[in-house]
Formats: structure tokens, C-alpha cells, sequence
């Protein structure tokens, strides 16, 4: 029996009067005139034996098919759409777009950005950097770069490149620098601890890991990111809570000090491509971060 799909240029025409409720709106933004879309639309609605529209006062309400047809044809055309910009986007010898909190980038993406261009010239990067809740499925992203506990969700890709390590950070320049540098980690529940409000988890997670009482913490002076907050940090305002790999090079340059090392955490900082939109860019950029991370 033939399973032959009713016209596409009859779909698309539904498909438009459909999300607009409007046949003139449609002909407009199909470039079209108001007659083409209503015969389109009678024709689907004559080769499929259903009605798909009602008079509705003045505009149009769509039926209990026409609304199962909608929803079928906005995701059938919305994928096709998306997928088509992707093509022409690689076609166009367009530039990878990694996205990444603005942290991160700041502390240890930049220090190394000459690097990856003369090892993957052929990537283009573009960065985008967020504070907020970063979505890996944002259209005109092609991958990002964060710290995320797994499972990992089925439409994602994810290159996990390496564990998140959280450790306790100061400066030289700290008044009780050298108190507490030669102190036992449980020193630092007396002491007013720099933190960050979109992680309030850190700091009783590296108490947690090091055996210590979470509710003996005290809290000092907040931060809204984490990139103030090593600042502060650095300019010897307090002890701060970060992940290795935005401090190692504070670390490397003595600005910044780890008294009591580093201890892993669930998360992972891992690269995000989402599954139907693979790219083998993000795979060779992945395996950059990989070696880099390492």
C-alpha cells in the first residue's frame, strides 16, 4: 500500500497557516497570495479526508486533526530548518561557536587561546561567554564547555575531559597568610570564607571531603561570580573555594595558594555537542582539551 506523503509545498502552506492562524500572514511569509494557501490547504484537507480548519469569528481555529497535523509538521519543518542552517553554516566554512562561562574563559581558556588557533586553525572559534545557566541545546551554539555531574543526557554528545578538583585558594598578600598556610585544614572553620551565591554547595563539599564539620563554616563576603570572587581572593581579601583548573595558573604564577590541596568532586568538566548536530571539530577540539586538561 502506498504510503506516499501528501505535497510538501500543500504541507508547508498548513504548516505556516497553522502557527499563524492566519492564511494572510501565511501567504505573506510564504511570499505567496492568500489564494495559493487556501488552495493548498483544501487540497491537503481533500487528499487526507479531514478538516483541518473551522471559521473562528474572524479567524480561523484548527480542529482536533488540524492541531495533530501542526505539531507534527512544526517539528518535521523546525528540524528541517535547523539542520539546513547547520549545513550551510559548515558549507560556508563558518566559525565552531563554544560557549563557556565567562570564569573559565577569563582564568584558563584565554591564557591558551593563541595555542589552540595555531593547532587547529581550521576550527575558527568563536567564544561565547555566559554567567547564567548555560543551555547546550541553544541554537547557534555548537558546543559548550562546562563543569556537570553525569548521567549525561541521551540528545548530548559529551566528551568528559577531566574531574573537578575544588580546593581552598589564597594569596600571599592575605593578612593570616602565614598563620594559616601552616595550619591544618580545620583552621578555616574560624575563618569568614569568600564564596559565591551560584555555588553555595562548595564550601560543604570541600569540608565534607576533608572530614570537617559543614556546620561549622562561616560564611564572609559573597560574590555573584566566580571570576570576582578569585579576585578578591588575589588581591588578599580573604580564602576562596575554586576549581583547579581556573586557579592553576594563579598557582603556577604565586599570586594565588593551595595550602591544602585539591579534592575531586562528582562533576566533570566535559564538552556538550548536541547528537544531531556532531560536528568532527568538536571531536578534534574535545581531544585538544583533553591534552591541554592533562
Amino acid at each position: 500500500m502506498s504510503q506516499e506523503l501528501p505535497s510538501l509545498n500543500a504541507l508547508h502552506a498548513f504548516e505556516a497557516a497553522a502557527r499563524l492562524l492566519s492564511v494572510s500572514r501565511a501567504a505573506d511569509e510564504l511570499h505567496v497570495t492568500h489564494g495559493a494557501v487556501s488552495r493548498q490547504i483544501r487540497a491537503l484537507e481533500e487528499q487526507l479526508g479531514v478538516v483541518l480548519f473551522v471559521k473562528d469569528g474572524r479567524g480561523l481555529k484548527l480542529t482536533d486533526a488540524g492541531v495533530r497535523l501542526r505539531d507534527a509538521a512544526g517539528d518535521a519543518f523546525g528540524r528541517l530548518r535547523e539542520v539546513c542552517s547547520e549545513l550551510k553554516r559548515q558549507t560556508h566554512d563558518a566559525p565552531f561557536v563554544l560557549a563557556c562561562p565567562g570564569s573559565l574563559l577569563a582564568r584558563w581558556f584565554i591564557p591558551r587561546l593563541d595555542r589552540l588557533n595555531r593547532d587547529l586553525p581550521e576550527l575558527r572559534l568563536q567564544l561565547s561567554a555566559s554567567e547564567g545557566e548555560l543551555d547546550p541545546r541553544r541554537p547557534g551554539v555548537d558546543a559548550t564547555l562546562l563543569f556537570a555531574e553525569p548521567p549525561w543526557p541521551a540528545d548530548m554528545q559529551v566528551y568528559e575531559l577531566s574531574a573537578e578538583r575544588i580546593g581552598a585558594v589564597l594569596s600571599p598578600r592575605y593578612a593570616r597568610h602565614a598563620e594559616l598556610a601552616g595550619a591544618p585544614a580545620s583552621a578555616l572553620l574560624g575563618e569568614p570564607l569568600l564564596h559565591t551565591v551560584s555555588r553555595p554547595q562548595a564550601w560543604p563539599q570541600w569540608a565534607a571531603a576533608y572530614g570537617l564539620q559543614v556546620d561549622k563554616l562561616q560564611q564572609g563576603q559573597g560574590f555573584e561570580h566566580l571570576y570576582f570572587l578569585l579576585e578578591a581572593a588575589a588581591a588578599g581579601l580573604g580564602v576562596a573555594i575554586a576549581p583547579q583548573q581556573l586557579v592553576v595558573d594563579d598557582l603556577s604564577a604565586g599570586r594565588l595558594v593551595a595550602p591544602w590541596g585539591f579534592a575531586e568532586t562528582s562533576a566533570r568538566l566535559a564538552l556538550w555537542v548536541p547528537a544531531r548536530r556532531l560536528d568532527r571539530r568538536a571531536e578534534r577540539l574535545a581531544e585538544w582539551l583533553r591534552n591541554e586538561l592533562s
